[in-house]
């Protein structure tokens, strides 16, 4: 199915990231009257996170979240028509996919769901290469666990060209997955690059979710956002030529153009050239106007080619952290926090990679004839170790917990979590190292 140039495209943004609200995705399905939606649940730090979990898990590479997520969406999807596109694959889109299918299966539903693979490029990745963060190369920043690179819209397009109602993807960079969409529903031609710069535009604008629609913009007193605690999340009307953003009616929020300008230059670097697998993006041109009652209507991206390499997010193990915490209450408790601190400094000194500490909490509460208040002063020690070896990060936490009965008084409540250290930089890759494969199957074969 293609658009018109003048009839729009409704696409929406269900989900910004893998923690995400739940509820706002269904209002969506529900009320949308949506072509397409899209949960963008991925990021450098969850796909080398779920990378570790396949070390130990062989099903545990995709999104803890996506059965959680994707049920009550799924009998939408089929009763409605409308394509849902996500990157809850994560790490292993194949499982996911197929965690997907033996849902819809339990529901009772047959969808035809593709799975975009082809985004792992260990095997391809040079490790003499550099680092884009600090130009050291990879191979001395730790073990590598993981390497995706950034695929394009072409993937997403492909799946929903051959007839998908759901697509399951691993890493697609997060604009493509929306550009895919439009492609595929407007007919576009990928290779026109003022077409991928403004489907470009709307992804980037959707793709975080509830901060378009002032999740992040509220800071109050400076900028107030009624409604917080139900926040609508986006949904964009696109047609060649433009794209109005907005929200459903009775959410909370808001879209304005102080929120879309917010959000347009968020993470994109040079706005001359904010560089994706599909196309490099001008945006200094873009216009946004605002049409009042939430709908803003944004013009004007332009684009160049699209970069000769691919973008690599490389996932390594650096070593184990602990983080270790215990309470100080009443008269003196930030003095008794202070003493904890330098006890476990000189018990743990020359352990540790590195070792951090905060003291969070207030002093006593001074009365108005000037005498405290007993018991109203709370300090709350916060240690953090890194080590190579976990075994030498967990000593934090007994050295902390030993602090019960070896003083200072007072303390209690302590709470100690040891776990690898995920580290994340970027690289590049040649295309050719990454090719977009899509398998089409229906959940009820």
């Amino acid at each position: 199915m293609s658009g018109s140039a003048a009839t729009s495209t409704r696409i929406a943004c269900g989900a910004g990231f893998a923690g995400d609200r739940f509820e706002p995705a269904l209002d969506l399905l529900e009320r949308g009257n949506l072509d397409y939606l899209v949960l963008e649940c991925l990021a450098e730090r969850t796909i080398a996170a779920g990378a570790l979990r396949l070390l130990t898990d062989p099903q545990g590479g995709y999104d803890p979240f996506l059965e959680r997520r994707l049920a009550p969406l799924l009998p939408v999807v089929a009763s409605s028509g409308v394509k849902l596109v996500t990157n809850l694959g994560a790490a292993d889109p194949a499982a996911g996919g197929e965690a997907a299918a033996r849902l819809a299966r339990r529901l009772g539903l047959d969808l035809a769901i593709a799975v975009v693979t082809g985004d792992e490029v260990s095997a391809s990745l040079d490790i003499g290469r550099p680092a884009l963060e600090d130009g050291r190369p990879l191979a001395e920043h730790g073990r590598l666990v993981s390497a995706h690179a950034y695929l394009g819209a072409d993937a997403v397009k492909t799946a929903l060209d051959a007839g998908a109602d759901v697509v399951i993807t691993g890493r697609v960079a997060d604009p493509s997955l929306f550009l895919g969409s439009l492609a595929h529903h407007r007919g576009w031609d990928l290779a026109d690059t003022a077409l991928a710069a403004h489907g470009t535009l709307v992804g980037h604008l959707l793709e975080c979710a509830g901060q378009v629609t002032g999740g992040y913009f509220a800071d109050p007193p400076l900028s107030e956002v009624p409604g917080l605690a139900h926040l609508g999340f986006p949904l964009a009307e696109v047609t060649d030529t433009e794209a109005v953003i907005t929200k459903l009616p009775g959410t909370g929020g808001r879209v304005d153009a102080a929120t879309v300008a917010e959000q347009l230059g968020y993470e994109i670097g040079d706005p001359s050239r904010y560089l994706t697998p599909d196309v490099k993006a001008d945006f200094t041109a873009v216009s946004i106007e605002d049409l009042g009652a939430d709908r803003v209507r944004v013009t004007g991206a332009r684009g160049s080619q699209a970069p000769d390499e691919l973008k690599v997010s490389v996932g390594f193990q650096d070593g184990y952290r602990c983080e270790a915490e215990i309470d100080y209450t009443g008269t003196g408790a930030r003095r008794r926090a202070e003493l904890a601190a330098a006890i476990v400094r000189e018990r743990t000194a020359g352990l540790f990679r590195q070792l951090h500490e905060d003291l969070l909490g207030v002093d006593p509460i001074r009365q108005p004839d000037g005498l405290l208040l007993p018991g109203s002063g709370r300090c709350r020690l916060s240690l953090t170790a890194q080590a190579d070896d976990a075994d030498e990060a967990a000593r934090l936490g007994e050295e902390v917990t030993a602090l019960y009965t070896n003083g200072p008084a007072g303390g209690g409540g302590v709470r100690v979590t040891t776990e690898p250290v995920i580290g994340v930089l970027s690289s590049t890759v040649g295309r050719t190292a990454a090719t977009a494969s899509v398998a089409l199957a229906r959940s009820g074969e």
